[in-house]
């Protein structure tokens, strides 16, 4: 590296100053105000996924890197940054866990609120990518049976067991959503879920999305849940973010504020992801060091059931999905633009979630069975000495 870099970096990306500074001057801002007038002085943009980086924003600027701390990249204009010879990155793969886990807390609360079991039941995986694979390992871990869709990994591997979405929604009682937004090419996925195609889901099923907002088209969505013909509809992402359709925030099941993929080891590996990147940019060595990461407050969680129970017990006390639910339900009293500041702050302000390896689960009445399938989802547990 001949000199030190200037970035400019989202303000929601953690440790930004602790793990990037060995590369040059630190500058946070929100990321709905970065603008080409605020990245004229910079030589690297490193955002999330609320900042369009496009030729409006960069061009005529002296921006050489870009990197999004996410693992999307419909907000990134690709062609142009490599038509301009900017170096790019993501972060493909840091928050599968996160996203995984969160799909594992909303169908336990299914369950439990629903009184029902998804154990045996099918669930339909769209886009098996780092996060789709990672809620398959877990649905199996659950006893789900599990049809996998992605057209383009069929494409490009010959894979003979995935099925067609038509077949996903025909067959699957469950139905999730992990595919990137794409609106071109062979297989977009924008209003994947449509109303073309909408009346195929199953009579009562479960629809997931944690993926981009417009890979389900909402006014369909909206009508299938109107005519009473769904069952619970979990909603993480929304068209037309970060103001979201208040009926269709009305009428889901759980609601929350695109945080699916928001623990906080998720976003900490991204910003690992990205110095590493700036690293091969750049030439200059980079060491990670294992204590930037702050230790979980309460490493223990106690369950008192067995069985089913103590599962839920254990994945809500790490990933509590309903508290997310009711802070996103109060934006259900506002519009227009306080309701996009309010949506951008529970982001902002998204308390500490650890993902579930950073636990130990300690109850007193746990079976061999309930410490297998805990370990097999990524908690530390041990069956109780108490006599």
């Amino acid at each position: 590296m001949d000199s030190p870099l200037r970035l400019l970096v989202d303000q929601n990306i953690p440790l930004a100053q602790e793990v990037l500074g060995c590369f040059g001057e630190i500058r946070l801002a929100p990321g709905r105000e970065i603008s080409s007038a605020s990245i004229q002085d910079a030589d690297a943009l490193l955002v999330r996924s609320i900042t369009r980086v496009d030729r409006s924003l960069l061009e005529g600027s002296r921006i050489r890197f870009v990197g999004t701390a996410t693992i999307g990249t419909d907000h990134i204009d690709l062609e142009w940054l490599r038509q301009a010879g900017i170096a790019f990155a993501d972060a493909a793969g840091c928050n599968a866990c996160s996203v995984a886990e969160y799909v594992v807390a909303a169908l336990l609360e299914i369950e439990s609120m629903r009184q029902i079991s998804v154990e045996g039941q099918t669930l339909g995986v769209v886009g098996v990518g780092n996060v789709g694979s990672r809620v398959v390992q877990y649905a199996r871990i659950l006893g789900m049976k599990v049809l996998c869709c992605d057209p383009p990994r069929v494409e490009k591997e010959g894979l003979k067991d995935f099925v067609s979405l038509e077949t996903i929604l025909d067959q699957s009682d469950v139905v999730t959503f992990h595919t990137p937004l794409t609106r071109e090419g062979p297989h977009p996925t924008y209003h994947l879920l449509s109303s073309d195609n909408i009346a195929s889901l199953k009579a009562g099923a479960v629809v997931i999305n944690t993926s981009r907002g417009s890979v389900i088209e909402g006014k369909a969505l909206l009508g299938r849940i109107g005519n009473h013909s769904l069952g619970p509809v979990v909603l993480d992402v929304w068209e037309g973010e970060p103001k979201p359709n208040h009926q269709l925030l009305e009428r889901v099941f759980i609601a929350t504020p695109h945080i699916a993929g928001y623990s906080y080891d998720g976003k900490v590996a991204g910003t690992r992801m990205m110095a590493e990147a700036l690293a091969r940019f750049t030439g200059h060595p980079f060491t990670w060091d294992e204590n930037w990461v702050e230790k979980p407050s309460q490493p223990v969680i106690q369950v008192d059931s067995c069985g089913r129970q103590a599962i839920r017990e254990a994945v809500v006390g790490a990933c509590p999905i309903l508290e997310d639910d009711a802070r996103m339900r109060t934006l259900l009293r506002l519009s227009g633009d306080p309701l996009g500041l309010a949506f951008d702050r529970l982001r902002k302000d998204y308390p500490i979630r650890r993902e579930f390896g950073n636990y130990s689960i300690a109850g007193p009445v746990l079976r061999e069975s309930d410490i297998t399938v805990l370990r097999s989802l990524g908690f530390h547990a041990e069956l109780s000495r108490e006599k």
